[in-house]
């Protein structure tokens, strides 16, 4: 499997090339154009019907869309729900950490999963995330562009969660407060803000999509006025 990045940083397209027989897995509704001769499959997210319930709270559909070449070479064009950039991440028997909804595309045999419980985010203690695990190569959608950041050992970092993408396995983090304060927090217009540790990687979204839906929401007149 071979993937091409396209048209970014805003329309971003991923063209993703197939041997005969080779697969790739996506997001349900990323598919734009595909050859004539790749055939589409839908599959389950997560295991069993709580799996696929908690993935579906962690963001992801509750459906897998896996297209496979057959007799013969071919192609399929994929594209994110949102403007924005393509993160091109191999996974080489770790593990990474994503934003809920940032899987694009990735190899079949890729490991799909989802971390957090209810109970942990409405105490403040973490956030519904999705794992990928295994061998190859993923592709993660985000609204905006991709900044890095690599934190050392002993450093810590802070991230607004509506604009948290992926990090490695290797940091760790809490989720907290953005202000010392409920007042703080509420007039500074931020919420909550994860704050991690260790050593590894971040990638960032340089937009926040929930913020940008309550723009929109502002904007649209309330009928009872």
């Amino acid at each position: 499997m071979q993937a091409t990045i396209e048209n970014r940083p805003v329309f971003t397209t991923l063209t993703v090339a197939l041997s005969a027989g080779e697969s790739v897995r996506a997001e349900s509704g990323a598919m734009v154009s595909m050859s004539s001769n790749v055939q589409l499959q839908s599959k389950t997210q997560g295991k069993g019907l709580g799996g696929m319930l908690k993935a579906a709270v962690g963001g992801e559909g509750l459906f897998a869309s896996e297209f496979t070449a057959e007799g013969g070479p071919g192609e399929v064009v994929l594209a994110p729900p949102t403007p924005g950039d393509i993160l091109e991440l191999p996974v080489s028997g770790d593990t990474i950490f994503a934003q809920g909804g940032a899987y694009l595309a990735g190899n079949a045999e890729l490991e799909l999963g989802t971390k957090g419980s209810l109970k942990a985010v409405f105490a403040g203690e973490g956030l519904f995330l999705q794992t990928i695990s295994g061998r190859g190569t993923v592709y993660l959608s985000c609204y905006g562009s991709i900044l890095e950041r690599t934190i050392s050992p002993g450093e810590t970092y802070v991230v607004d969660t509506g604009h948290l993408l992926a990090f490695e396995e290797s940091v760790d983090y809490r989720v907290k407060t953005a202000g010392k304060g409920l007042f703080s927090t509420v007039a500074s217009g931020e919420g909550l803000v994860a704050e991690f540790s260790g050593a590894g990687r971040i990638w960032i979204q340089s937009r926040n999509l929930s913020g940008f839906a309550a723009l929109i929401q502002k904007l649209i007149p309330n009928k009872k006025d």
